[in-house]
This record gives C-alpha cells, structure tokens and sequence, in this order.
C-alpha cells in the first residue's frame, strides 16, 4: 500500500510540472503577504498590499549596552531606559543626553513605573525586588516579594502599585509604605503583564500556559481566556473593553496537570491553585531564533477571536492609540511594527534593523520604540520618510535562467521618483560573488533586466519624494525569465513481479494500469475523481509492469520510450513511444522465453521545440520472461496395499519450481517438498509415500508452479 501511494505522490507531481515546461515564467508580488516575504526599510505596506513611504523614525542617542529591557515617558518628556545584564537606569532630558540615573544591585531591569509625585519605580531581576528612586542616583528597596521576577509595574487609579512576578506567579497589591499583599497566586509560574479596564478590574497576561486572568475587587479572580500558547506577554484595553492578548512561545497540548495545591487567601477571598510549570528565562525573552506567535482580541461578552498568527514572529509589545483608534503591536525576530485598524485590518506601518521590537509606548502622536538585537531606541513621528527601499526576497528560478522584462503597477506624484534594480547569483543568498546592481529601470510599462545569467535575483525598490506630503505608491511587480533547459532524470524504475498489474482507478472498470488501450477521453472531474482512488494490484498472467520515477529541473512535461532487448542481443525493439505515464504494463506472450533488459528513455520534448529537446534513459535489471510450463518426468507409482510410493522429477527451463502439490481423492490437495528439502532450482526430485484413504479414486495427480506462475500438471492412474 505504501508503494502505491508513493506511485500516486510520483503521477501528481509529474502532472504539476506538466504545467510549467521551458516557456518564458513570470514571478509576481502583489499581495501585503507576498511583500511581506522581502525586507523594508522606510517602506509600509497596506492592508491592501500597497508600498508606500513610512512614518519618519528618529534615532535617539541611547547608552551602549547589552540589552534594552525597558522604557518610561514622563509627562516631561523625558525618557527613563532600563537595560539588561548591568542592572542600569539612564535618564535621557530634552537635551537627549544619556545620564545614569540608578545603578541597581540586580542584573535587569525588566520594567518601570513613576508615581503622581514624579517618583521612579525599578522591578529587578533575579532576585527581583521593587527600589523606589526618589532622584539621581538616590533609591533603595521599595518591596521585596522574595521572588526572583519583576515582570510589570502599574499604578493604579488610587495610587496603588500592582507588581506582576515569577516564579511563583502572582500579583502584589503595594501601598506607599510599602506594604505589599498578593491579591492573586495562579496556576502560572509567572505573570508577565498588568492592565486595568474601564471598570478597574486587573487583567493579567501569564507564562508557563498563556492565560489571560480578570481579577475583579471583592469577586474570585476568574480567567478571562485560556490560550494554546505558552504565555501572554502584553496587554492593551480599548475604551470599548476589548482585550487584546499577544500570545507566543510553543504551542501547548492540552493535558492534565497534577500539582500540590497551595491555598491562599487575600482581601478578595481569592484561593487558587499552583502547579509547577517551567522558568521564562531571559534567553527565552529575547531570543533570535523564530517562535509563533498570534494576537487575540476579547469582548466584552468575553468572546474571543484570532486576529493575527504567524510561524515565526512573537508579538513582544501591544499599545492601544486611542487617538487614532488602533491597535500597534511590535514583533520579532523581524523587527516589524503592525497596526490593527477599527475593521481589524493588519498594516505594515516599519520595519527596524534590529530583530526585536521590545516595547512601544505613545505620547503626543509620536511611538517611543524599544528595540534589541541590536538595541536600539527611536522615535516613530506622523511625518513621512523622505527614501526608502525595498528588498525582494531572493528568487529561485531553479536553474540558470535568462531574464526578460521588468513591470510594474505603481502611483508617482509630482514630486516623487520610483526607481527599480536588480543582481543576480548562484548562491541562495547575495554575497560577493553576485554580480553589482543594475542601471535603475524607469519604465513602468516594462524594461529588460540587465543582470547577468544566473540561477538567482533579488530586486530592490527605491522611494523618494521631495515633501513629507505624498508618496510613491507600488501596487504590484511582475518580471519574467527562461530557465536553461536540464535533461530529465530517471530516479528509479523498478519492475513488478510477473503477473502481478495495477488495475487503473475507478477500480470498477478493471482496465489494467499501464496497458496500451485505447480509453476514451475522460472529463476533468472524472480526472480528479480518479486521483482521490487508491489503485489496487491484481494477477494477471503474461502481464509485466514497469513502474518508474522521473524529474525535471525544469518542470517540463515528458514522454516516454519503453523498449525490450535479449540479454545476448545489441538490438533494442520497441515497445511503446510518446508514452506519458510513469508506468507501464505489456504482454510477455509475444515475446520468446529468455532474459531481457528493459530501458525507458525520457524526453522533455513536450515542453520545448523540436532539436532543443533532451533524454535521459534508464535499464532495468534482466528480466526473464518465462511463459513455458514446467514438466514432469520419470514419473513412477509403486503401490503396495494402502501405500503409494511415488518417484518423479520437476523441471523448467527458464526459472525456478516454487511449489508442487499432489491430489487423491477424496483427499484435498497437499504440498509436497523435494528431497533436499527446498523448491531452489530448475530441477527437483520426488519421492514421497501416500497413506490411501479407505476409499479413494486410483487416479493421483501432481501439478508443478515455477517462479512465473506457470503451472504443469501429470495424471497417474495406479
């Protein structure tokens, strides 16, 4: 069964690449995903797939360090940065010179707060403790959890601090002494992330299982939504009440979980039971290597919906822009900031250098954006890029190809300038070996491309406008190439047993698969309709069947060339031309007993013009056909009372006897072995003693199978 539906795998591909075949290809973008496939610097993409110029992003001159783990805005306009793996807060004034601010016992600082007095709030890790900073380099031990995270920092309405931590999962409730109480301990290792609704109700993302908690004053804390992903690390409320969850990390399966349940019991009467789950590590948070990750938006009615997924960007940061009415959210590892409009329509808005985009904060209609890999901090304003560019990913053509022209759909404003290059290669990507960029192609209605031959090219977009006004706008990209035409290559060909036929699917009719008939032309459903059918293999005597696998780099359509020789002859005789499928079947009987070899040649000439066509041809192993019957000789019966003693030699002339069997009746047929023992060669002798039944017919009959299922048979009257 599995060789038949590898068969099956073989026919379907070869009927995709019959489609393709040496003729001029066109490869196209036209989609936001198919953009999405190449890089953008300075370039968006619309919901609709529309490039046009992005937002204007200023670098701020932001201290060297190993990581960026956290950032706050003060009503001032200054910027607090917390950093990784050196325990330091900088504050940046207006001037936008970096100052250190605090330097903490601890390695990071995973977030930050500031009260209504202008105090500054640290959560540091491990050994995570909360230090209030009341000026520079003035702060000391605010809280301590005796955890080993800080994850988040919020205040609240009434001045109170929530801290989210791990590795005991929980959120603390701090007043401003600084006394602390948890107000929830969940099943999670870790709370990664605090919001407040408009009704004042925490809402809290976890790690270990990604859930989203609601914990409302005086109720039991309840989960809002259960994720399958291993943790919700951002939040963001709009004023409708929706939540919108980024979920990440490796999927999880649904499975039982045992634990020891530890009871707690706060103000809220809340008690919830912990079980053990695995540490978020830091690697983990700001690792290069790809996750999944998915957006989810919750309603009020708590019904839940999946806005966004991909296989390997993790949603870092989520920020609600109430002015505008979206949803921004910053991914990794490809460094992108997507918006979520009204309509739940996704937009590219940029895309950084750095892998991670960490954190994004809003203020007065600018993004404040915390990037790592490398760190980075810059601001996103409203005003528009004056350059940018996009960067194709790198086309495969497969083979070696000659390139055509170059088109494109676009919108260029007075004022605006569009310009395309190419380069081509032969490595899957661009290094000193590809050749340099070409001249700029102008022409929208299309242009030759000028790169050299090769088996790849990337493309790469220039936008330019004289104002912050208007944009080029690119809608789509077309170019067109000819690859160099490969020989087709015969994988493999295999020879079934003798006798042994695949009935061709619908199975009702039985015509055997491969065979030479003349079929009527089927309709494209019934076509299809045969696809879904499993063949079935049959005996059918005299019939051997070639079954074989063939591949074109060039995906052409090919035919086939089945013929026949003796092992001792240097004469091919053909059996079948132009034959399309990967198997065939013929009819031994009109062919001598002896040994052949079988070869099938293979032709792209289907897919290209007559002289320009190329082979590939492949021989089987020999073949023996073998229609003769075996025979039975000296054959000698000896009876004495109810004994038979019977003497006899089995023979064939091409291969092996396989089996030999006798009747007397009543009796059923049995097997019967020679004398040494096993049926292993051209010849084998009998002799073997019959106990007769009481009643019996005096006629005793052996029939004799070789290796090709030809059968003899002797009668014997005694």
């Amino acid at each position: 069964m599995k060789r038949v539906r590898v068969l099956f795998f073989v026919m379907t591909l070869l009927a995709a690449h019959a489609l393709l075949g040496v003729v001029p290809q066109k490869w196209e973008m036209r989609s936001k995903d198919e953009f999405l496939k190449g890089k953008l610097n300075g370039v968006s993409i619309s919901y609709e797939g529309v490039l046009s110029l992005s937002p204007k992003e200023e670098q701020v001159d932001a201290p060297v360090e190993e990581f960026y783990l956290s950032h706050l805005l003060t009503q001032q306009g200054e910027i607090f940065l917390g950093t990784g793996h050196a325990g330091k807060i900088y504050k940046i004034g207006k001037s936008g010179t970096p100052e250190l601010y605090f330097q903490a016992p601890e390695m990071d600082i995973y977030c930050l707060a500031q009260d209504k007095k202008g105090n500054l709030y640290a959560g540091t890790s491990p050994n995570g403790k909360i230090y209030k900073i009341t000026g520079k380099g003035k702060g000391s031990s605010f809280f301590n959890p005796r955890e080993k995270y800080i994850w988040d920092l919020f205040f609240s309405d009434r001045g109170v601090l929530l801290a989210a931590v791990g590795e005991t999962g929980g959120i603390y409730e701090i007043n401003t002494e600084g006394e602390g109480r948890q107000v929830l301990r969940a099943e999670e290792n870790h709370v990664l992330c605090i919001e407040k609704d408009v009704n004042q109700d925490i809402i809290a993302g976890t790690g270990g299982r990604g859930r989203v908690y609601r914990i409302s004053k005086g109720k039991r804390p309840s989960i809002l939504f259960e994720s399958s992903y291993e943790e919700v690390r951002s939040l963001a409320l709009d004023k409708e009440g929706n939540v919108f969850a980024a979920a990440g990390g490796k999927i999880i399966s649904p499975k039982k979980e045992i634990g020891l349940p530890i009871t707690v019991k706060a103000e809220t009467d809340a008690r919830i039971t912990v079980t053990p789950t695995s540490v978020l590590s830091e690697e983990m948070l700001l690792s290069s290597q790809k996750q999944p990750g998915a957006l989810f938006k919750v309603n009020s009615q708590g019904i839940v919906k999946k806005i966004w997924q991909s296989s390997d960007e993790l949603i870092y940061s989520l920020s609600w822009d109430g002015t505008e009415e979206k949803l921004l959210f910053g991914t990794g590892d490809k460094g992108r900031i997507y918006s979520v409009d009204r309509n739940e329509k996704i937009s590219l808005l940029i895309q950084k250098d750095s892998a991670q985009v960490y954190s994004l904060l809003l203020f007065d209609k600018k993004i404040y954006m915390l990037s790592n890999n490398p760190p980075s901090l810059s601001i996103v304003h409203p005003e528009q890029m004056l350059t940018g560019n996009y960067l194709s990913q790198v086309i495969d053509t497969r083979t070696v190809s000659s390139w055509g022209r170059i088109e494109w759909e676009s919108e260029v404003p007075s004022g605006c300038n569009l310009q395309f290059q190419t380069r081509s290669g032969n490595s899957n990507r661009p290094n000193v070996t590809w050749s340099d960029w070409s001249p700029p192609y102008q022409k929208k209605e299309g242009e030759q491309i000028l790169s050299p031959r090769a088996r790849y090219l990337q493309l790469r977009v220039m936008f330019k406008t004289q104002s912050g006004k208007v944009s080029p706008l690119l809608r789509k990209v077309s170019l067109y190439y000819l690859q160099t035409n490969l020989a087709p290559e015969i994988t493999k060909l295999t020879l079934l047993p003798a006798n042994v036929v695949y009935l061709k699917p619908p199975i009702q009719t039985e015509v055997i698969w491969g065979l030479d008939t003349h079929i009527s032309e089927k309709s494209k459903d019934q076509e299809e309709a045969e696809a879904l059918i499993v063949p079935k293999k049959a005996e059918r005597k005299g019939f051997q069947t070639a079954v074989w696998a063939a591949n074109d780099e060039n995906g052409d359509s090919l035919n086939y060339s089945i013929s026949i020789r003796k092992e001792d002859e240097n004469n091919w005789r053909i059996l079948k031309e132009n034959w399309t499928e990967p198997i065939y079947a013929f009819d031994t009987l009109s062919l001598p007993d002896g040994v052949y070899l079988l070869k099938v040649v293979g032709s792209d000439s289907p897919s290209n013009p007559s002289g320009m066509e190329l082979t590939a041809e492949k021989v089987t192993r020999p073949l023996i056909i073998d229609n003769s019957l075996p025979t039975i000789k000296n054959f000698k019966v000896n009876r004495e009372r109810n004994k038979l003693l019977v003497t006899f030699i089995a023979e064939d002339l091409m291969s092996s006897i396989q089996e030999v069997k006798y009747l007397v009746r009543p009796n059923e047929w049995k097997s019967i072995f020679p004398q040494d023992g096993i049926c292993d060669s051209r010849q084998e002798s009998f002799r073997i003693s019959i106990t007769l039944p009481p009643r019996f017919d005096n006629l005793i009959t052996v029939k004799v199978r070789d290796r090709h299922g030809n059968i003899g048979v002797h009668r014997h009257t005694f």
